[in-house]
């Protein structure tokens, strides 16, 4: 095999590196949001998810200022209490859990945080 011959099939490897990136900084840019604005209308935040039975899931989410006690199973999602919520008292409630999520051990592994 001479040298051109090289040079030509590493050209479509090059390229396809090439595009691979592109989609990377694209979606880095973006953060999949479909028109390029992060909207942040509610502040929804889930802070605990608890599986009672296969498939069924006790589930405490945050919206604005109230917690939503949900129970939620493969066909439905039920709203089970409402309860106004106080910054101040997150810490007597103790809600959060403190398992690392993908993203963060994704990160650390990466080195970008």
């Amino acid at each position: 095999m001479s040298i051109i011959e090289i040079i030509k099939s590493f050209i479509p490897l090059i390229l396809i590196f090439g595009l691979l990136f592109g989609v990377l900084i694209l979606v880095k840019k973006y953060s999949f949001s479909l028109n390029g604005k992060k909207t942040n209308l509610l502040n929804i935040n889930v802070l605990f998810n608890q599986m009672i039975l296969p498939k069924k899931y006790l589930s405490v989410v945050r919206v604005e200022n109230k917690l939503l006690v949900l129970g939620i199973s493969e066909n439905n999602i039920s709203l089970l209490k409402e309860i106004d919520y106080n910054p101040a008292q997150q810490n007597e409630i103790n809600i959060k859990d403190n398992k690392p999520n993908f993203i963060n051990i994704f990160k650390q592994n990466l080195g970008m945080k």
